[in-house]
C-alpha cells in the first residue's frame, strides 16, 4: 500500500509540475489550466475522491472498531491497515487539489488535516505497542493479568516453597527489566536460575520448562507495563486527534455546500 500511495503521488507531481510550479498569477495561461485548477474536470475530480477516500476510511474503521463490522471476514488490524491507507491517499488528494494554494477558511481545513495525518502517525505507532490477540482485538489489563497468574500458579505448583528455587524465582518475578541493560540482566537470572535448577536436581526437560514458563511470566509483567502505559497514552491521543478531524469534517462540509450553492459541477 505504502508503494500505491508513492506511485500515485509521484505520478501526480511529474504529470501537473509544470503548472505547479507557476506562479498564481501566470497559472491562467497554462494550455492545461482548466484542466488542473481547482475547479477543472481533473483537478475537482481530485478534491471529489480524496475526500470520498477519507471518509470511506474514517467510517469503515469507526464501524469496525466500536460496532463489529466486518469482524467475521477480516481483522480489526488490516482494516486499521486499510484506514490507513485511505486517509494517507486521501489528503494527498486533496492537496493536489488545491494546487498548493490555499487561504481562508479552507487553509484552517488542510492544516487540521494535517495535524489529523500526523497525530494519525503517532496513533499507529501507539496502537501497535499495545498487546492483542491473534485476531487483532486490544487485550485488556484484566485478560493479561489473568494470564499471568495462570502461569504463575503453574510454576508454584512444580516447585517447592520452601526452598532456594522457590526464592529466586520471586526475586526474579519482582525484579524490573527495562532497555538494553535489563534485557541483558533477564538472560543473567534466567541463566542462574536454570543452573539453580539443575543444582537442585531438576532434570533437564524440567530446567528447560521452568525457566521458559518464568521468561514467560517476566514479559507478560512488562506487557502489563507497557499496557497501562500505551492506553494512557491512547486516550490522551484521541484529545488531539479528534478535534482536527472533526474541524476538517466540519469545514469540507462547508466548502462543499458553498461549492454546489456556487453551482460548481464535477462530472453529475
Amino acid at each position: 500500500m505504502v508503494l500505491i500511495v508513492i506511485a500515485i503521488t509521484a505520478y501526480l507531481a511529474i504529470n501537473g509540475y509544470s503548472y505547479y510550479a507557476l506562479a498564481l498569477e501566470e497559472r491562467f495561461y497554462h494550455p492545461k489550466y482548466h484542466w488542473f485548477k481547482p475547479s477543472g474536470l481533473f483537478g475537482q475530480g481530485l478534491g471529489v475522491i480524496g475526500t470520498l477516500l477519507i471518509f470511506c476510511g474514517v467510517s469503515m474503521y469507526i464501524l469496525a472498531k466500536r460496532y463489529g463490522f466486518l469482524e467475521r471476514f477480516i481483522r480489526l488490524k488490516y482494516l486499521l491497515e486499510f484506514h490507513i491507507f485511505l486517509c494517507t491517499l486521501g489528503p494527498i488528494l486533496i492537496l493536489f487539489h488545491t494546487t498548493f494554494k490555499f487561504g481562508g477558511i479552507v487553509s484552517i481545513a488542510f492544516w487540521s488535516m494535517v495535524a489529523v495525518v500526523l497525530s494519525g502517525v503517532i496513533g499507529r505507532f501507539i496502537y501497535i505497542q499495545i498487546p492483542r490477540t491473534i485476531e487483532g482485538r486490544e487485550l485488556n489489563l484484566a485478560e493479561v493479568q489473568n494470564e499471568q497468574e495462570m502461569l504463575n500458579a503453574q510454576i508454584v505448583n512444580e516447585v517447592d516453597a520452601n526452598s532456594a528455587v522457590f526464592e529466586m524465582y520471586n526475586e526474579i518475578k519482582s525484579d524490573t527489566f527495562k532497555g538494553l541493560s535489563g534485557w541483558i540482566k533477564k538472560i543473567r537470572r534466567l541463566r542462574a536460575f536454570n543452573q539453580l535448577l539443575k543444582r537442585n536436581n531438576y532434570s533437564k526437560s524440567q530446567s528447560g520448562e521452568l525457566t521458559t514458563s518464568l521468561n514467560k511470566e517476566i514479559l507478560l509483567s512488562i506487557r502489563i507495563q507497557r499496557l497501562e502505559f500505551m492506553q494512557k497514552l491512547f486516550r490522551y491521543w484521541h484529545v488531539a486527534h479528534m478535534p482536527f478531524a472533526l474541524i476538517m469534517l466540519i469545514i469540507v462540509i462547508i466548502h462543499i455546500a458553498v461549492t454546489v450553492t456556487l453551482g460548481y459541477k464535477w462530472i453529475f
